[in-house]
């Protein structure tokens, strides 16, 4: 999870990196009650990048120019993304700018720090520039000092940018972040370091250790929809709309079962990772939990009508997984035989609210579900067990195309 602009200078202030004055506006009338003093630096909040090129950054000098450019920015989509804030800023004037970044490093397991002399690097060419230390140990001044070393800085500024790096790591282990980045890193004529603009993206499976980041995470979700709830699968908008929910236990696996449904001519709606928690989870999860939230999420998705659950090498609660389909079948029927009654008798369970499930278990850990679920399966077509993936998906064609022919 990305953190917008006015977020993570909040966060920078509150830890002790110097930031330049600002304040959020919501409305471009906000601009009359301004708290800063001209000239003023208008963002767009957005995650896209290349905001500036795009036309989301103004320098103003007067409330009747920002006014007019705040207008223009609310209205500026950037890669498709509104914004929903603008942040004000004091303009600032650097001599020197340089690119500082703490990042997790998932080959190592460590986290590393960055740096660069540039703010405005050719990626392609970051390697040759950039420089970095390992953090191999318990971290402490030394780190931040030897990359500052590194880049050459001496004196007074070595010190300052110092410091700066390590509010930097202690933001990064306070809040359990994948990355803490700042580019650029502005230097004045006197000397003078600033946090120009920064980039924060959360561990997704912290959230619910941060309530304050729970709390944030839970507006995204109010506001996006469930289509975000579950970040660690991308976003596809080509299966925002499809037929057949996919359920899995890990990333590879439902990317898997995307793609099989897709080339054997169906079409994938939401798709969503069991293994990890939600966004909008404040609290610790279970999988059953999950499970249970996910369903719901695709059964709210009138457009699915079939859920294909793809499971693969173990779970934790076996017992606990079988107890929540049998709760979702059992609330199939219940809800299928009230749309009977009051809408059509002669009206089927394939025409209720409620979507089919294909189930695919493997492995040796799944005997006890696979057993109870066994005994469902002959109490009704509301769910369809097998083992073969290619089978499953075949079934969850099959089903959907039977579905929409009866409509």
């Amino acid at each position: 999870m990305d953190l917008l602009e006015y977020q993570v200078k909040e966060w920078f202030g509150k830890i002790g990196i110097p930031v330049l004055p600002s304040q959020r506006i919501d409305h471009p009338t906000d601009l009359k009650r301004l708290k800063i003093r001209y000239p003023v630096v208008l963002k767009s909040q957005v995650h896209a990048a290349e905001r500036a090129k795009a036309g989301g950054v103004r320098i103003v000098e007067t409330t009747i120019d920002a006014i007019a450019a705040a207008q223009t920015i609310f209205n500026l989509p950037i890669w498709g993304e509104l914004p929903e804030v603008v942040l004000a800023e004091s303009k600032y004037d650097a001599k020197q700018e340089l690119y500082l970044a703490v990042v997790l490093d998932t080959a190592v397991c460590r986290p590393v720090l960055l740096g660069c002399k540039e703010a405005d690097i050719d990626w392609e060419t970051a390697g040759q520039k950039m420089q970095y230390v390992v953090v191999e140990q318990e971290f402490s001044p030394f780190y931040a000092r030897r990359l500052a070393l590194k880049l050459g800085l001496e004196g007074t500024l070595m010190q300052s940018i110092s410091h700066v790096i390590e509010k930097m790591y202690q933001l990064f282990i306070q809040k359990d972040l994948d990355l803490v980045e700042i580019n650029p890193l502005g230097v004045s004529a006197s000397g003078q370091v600033m946090a120009l603009n920064g980039k924060v993206r959360v561990n997704e499976r912290a959230i619910g250790r941060h309530p304050d980041i729970s709390e944030m995470a839970a507006k995204i979700v109010k506001t996006h929809g469930h289509g975000e709830t579950n970040g660690h699968l991308g976003k596809w908008d080509s299966a925002e709309h499809g037929k057949i929910g996919i359920l899995g236990n890990g990333t590879g696996s439902v990317l898997a079962t995307l793609d099989l449904v897709a080339n054997a001519g169906g079409k994938p709606g939401l798709c969503l990772n069991l293994r990890h928690a939600f966004l909008s989870d404040t609290a610790q999860t279970t999988f059953c939990d999950r499970l249970d939230t996910s369903l719901k999420i695709l059964t709210a998705d009138k457009a699915v009508q079939v859920i294909l659950i793809n499971l693969l090498g173990s779970i934790p609660q076996a017992a606990e997984f079988a107890e929540v389909i049998s709760k979702f079948t059992q609330q199939d029927k219940s809800e299928g035989k009230t749309q009977t009654v009051r809408n059509n008798p002669q009206r089927t369970r394939r025409d209720s609210t409620f979507p089919q499930l294909v189930i695919r278990l493997a492995g040796s850990e799944f005997n006890t579900a696979r057993k109870y679920l066994a005994g469902l399966k002959t109490q009704g077509d509301s769910l369809i067990l097998v083992e073969n993936l290619d089978e499953a998906v075949a079934e969850s064609i099959r089903l959907a195309r039977s579905t929409v022919s009866k409509r």
